[in-house]
């Protein structure tokens, strides 16, 4: 037996060998796949937290860009001032957001005139304004018609007219008339006065004068004026001409466009063109045909009575003469630049042989303004009497009468 195991201890040696090594290395080898699934759910969870700070960082960066796009969008949109309260100013509001305070003057015919506290005196289509909030108390008038007299304010849709408790609402497009000022007489009155003069010495002595005047009152239910034109001129002490005119109406808006016309009158004398004087009185119905915040055109017509008293006749004619009338008168008034003004009126008279048969006024002014107050003018004027009247000594006066004038008028 001891024989034996002596020769059997190589082979078992090699045999413990074998196991411990073997056994090592199943020992490191889970060694090395434990540390190896270590490492693996090291790297996962690494990733895992790179994974949800790029989503934190991701959906911050996404929140400031949806910011950044809203406050571009309001940029976009345009920026909206608040509501102003009228505590000092009137306000109106364009249709383009903008706000501008100052003083509402007027509106009449669709053109709204505004004084600027920045900008001066501004006009504008009713309907490019907005809003209207006034500080001041006004005189409106509606349709119907009704006038009705408080603080205004004007929305997109209505219009709101406060006078102590009592606050009336109406429709927008019942509008018709504005007129500033509590209801005194002196806020509803205003006129204008051209003056031009020529004087000559020396070989021809001549004295000229040239007068235009204009009165108008007008509220937000009616309108009346009063224009007058007159010429005198004196060459070598011998009067040549010496004319005056003298017309008036009133007027009562009934809607947007029409408008009634109770009374109309003109005032003519002209010596030299054989007419001591002649009386218009009539009545009539007019109609705006536009009425925009730069130009305006009205029209009116109706009929009349007219009389005429001669300078002289021809033996056997009557120096008085009376006669039914037609009479037409159109205005026009446009703005061409900011400082310039057409201005231009026509009417006529559809009368008997006797009194003329058809007589026409037409006068146009080119108006530049100079100052807010002062203007420049330069005026046409055409007077025709398509059959004058024989004077006594056989002479007809000239059917047309012409007349060029340069004066500067002040306005009131």
């Amino acid at each position: 037996m001891k024989i034996g195991f002596s020769n059997s201890r190589p082979i078992l040696f090699w045999v413990g060998w074998v196991c411990l090594v073997g056994g090592l290395m199943v020992f490191v080898n889970g060694k090395v796949r434990a540390a190896q699934s270590i490492d693996s759910s090291f790297e996962a969870e690494v990733v895992s937290s790179i994974i949800q700070l790029a989503q934190a960082d991701e959906e911050e960066t996404n929140a400031a860009s949806k910011q950044e796009t809203k406050e571009i969008t309001e940029e976009n949109e345009g920026w909206l001032p608040p509501e102003p309260r009228p505590e000092k100013y009137d306000w109106i509001q364009l249709k383009s957001g903008e706000w501008l305070k100052g003083k509402l003057e007027v509106l009449y015919d669709r053109r709204l005139e505004f004084d600027s506290d920045e900008l001066d005196e501004l006009a504008f289509d009713f309907e490019d304004i907005k809003q209207i909030r006034g500080h001041s108390i006004f005189s409106v008038r509606f349709a119907g018609p009704v006038t009705v007299i408080g603080y205004l304010q004007v929305t997109e849709t209505k219009v709101y007219v406060t006078w102590g408790e009592d606050k009336q609402e109406f429709d927008r497009d019942q509008l018709i008339a504005i007129a500033y000022g509590e209801p005194k007489e002196k806020n509803y009155w205003s006129a204008k006065l051209s003056i031009g003069a020529n004087f000559t010495s020396g070989n021809t002595d001549q004295t000229e004068y040239t007068a235009i005047g204009k009165v108008m009152r007008r509220t937000s239910g009616s309108r009346f004026v009063l224009d007058y034109l007159g010429n005198f001129t004196r060459t070598e002490n011998i009067e040549t001409v010496n004319n005056h005119r003298l017309d008036g109406f009133f007027d009562i808006f009934k809607t947007k466009k029409y408008f009634f016309r109770p009374v109309f009158a003109e005032f003519y004398r002209d010596p030299l063109s054989n007419i001591q004087r002649r009386t218009t009185l009539g009545a009539g119905i007019g109609y705006h045909i536009i009425d925009t915040s730069k130009t305006k055109w009205d029209a009116t017509a109706g009929p009349a009575y007219q009389n005429t008293v001669f300078t002289s006749v021809e033996a056997g004619q009557e120096p008085n003469e009376s006669t039914p009338a037609f009479v037409f008168a159109t205005a026009f008034d446009t703005e061409l630049t900011k400082r310039l003004d057409l201005i231009a009126k026509y009417n006529f008279q559809i009368v008997n042989q006797e009194s003329g048969s058809y007589i026409h006024h037409i006068i146009t002014t080119l108006e530049t303004e100079l100052t807010k107050w002062l203007d420049f003018d330069i005026s046409f004027v055409w007077d025709r009497t398509k059959d004058p009247t024989t004077r006594a000594d056989g002479t007809v006066p000239e059917q047309n009468d012409f007349q060029l004038i340069f004066s500067l008028g002040v306005d009131f």
